[in-house]
């Protein structure tokens, strides 16, 4: 068990696993560990998902949603507390809740680390000091019902916050849940070529397995 950091355009992936795993079908199907999460906190106090679907020029903006109802900004995830779902109008009767704006999907979602002290990936190494820096995933392994998540991974080794050499043909393991509770720091380091956004992602610990 190592501490380990998902490099930016990686860390979006992350994202997409909390969205997943966030919204309507997957709740109403009872195949999310999020069902039943609303109001509770699954992340560390410093962090928010804002979804700005009325950002000007945004890759994933929109004035209505699929279903053509008006979409609004809000902050899905505020002081590590999960505020709401991703809902259509057909989730959201199926859940007997209210429809979120989301039919179609999410919009324009910023992950941030409210403390803003990390600037880039060199930041966040110097804070992890020793682990693994991953800037690869492959194959896919991640159990939406309870968390599990394993996946193949290829990347760095980081001694006193420094590259040491690269490492490949390694598996990552670990729980969705613990990861989010887990993460230590976010960089200011987003790429703003995906909808789903997030600088690199320091998560305190994680299994590491591999030659």
């Amino acid at each position: 068990e190592v501490p380990v950091i998902f490099e930016a355009p990686i860390a979006s992936t992350i994202v997409g696993n909390l969205v997943h795993a966030a919204s309507g079908g997957a709740l109403y199907r009872k195949s999310s560990f999020l069902e039943g999460a609303l109001g509770q906190q699954i992340l560390p106090g410093f962090v928010v998902l804002e979804e700005r679907p009325l950002l000007r020029g945004g890759q994933a903006s929109a004035p209505f949603d699929g279903d053509g109802l008006p979409t609004a900004n809000r902050d899905v995830i505020s002081d590590g507390v999960l505020n709401g779902y991703f809902l259509s109008v057909y989730t959201a009767r199926k859940l007997g809740m209210t429809p979120t704006g989301n039919g179609g999907g999410s919009h324009n979602l910023f992950l941030r680390d409210t403390r803003a002290g990390h600037a880039d990936l060199s930041a966040l190494m110097k804070t992890m000091g020793r682990g693994l820096l991953v800037t690869e995933l492959l194959g896919q392994g991640v159990n939406y019902v309870n968390g599990d998540y394993s996946r193949g991974a290829a990347g760095f080794w980081i001694e006193n916050g420094e590259i040491a050499y690269p490492v490949e043909e390694i598996t990552i393991a670990g729980n969705l849940k613990d990861m989010l509770k887990g993460v230590v720091a976010i960089a200011e380091d987003r790429l703003a070529r995906s909808a789903k956004q997030s600088g690199a992602i320091l998560i305190d610990r994680m299994m590491v397995a591999g030659a």
